[in-house]
């Protein structure tokens, strides 16, 4: 489906790798599987969440920074940045 020009030597070299592609899945096929369960993962491992936090030090420090962009910035409308509209 994608119309990628190749050379006829490029058009070999990826054939025969396809060829060698294919003959695995073909090795494959001939192990028994029965007894083996079907993966619905890589990992038993589960996430682990934390409760959100606020540390008053660091949003205090983050107030100054934002207000420091804000004030060097050309444009500025209710306290948000003006920027050209993108269409």
């Amino acid at each position: 489906m994608a119309r990628i020009e190749l050379t006829p030597e490029e058009s070999k070299k990826l054939l025969k790798d396809l060829k060698k592609i294919l003959k695995h899945f073909e090795e494959l096929k001939e192990l028994n599987t029965d007894k083996v369960e079907p993966m619905t993962g890589g990992t038993l491992l589960r996430n682990v969440f934390r409760e959100d936090e606020v540390d008053f030090g660091k949003k205090s420090e983050m107030t100054n920074i934002e207000g420091r962009i804000i004030d060097s910035f050309p444009e500025v409308e209710k306290g948000f940045l003006k920027v050209p509209k993108v269409l």
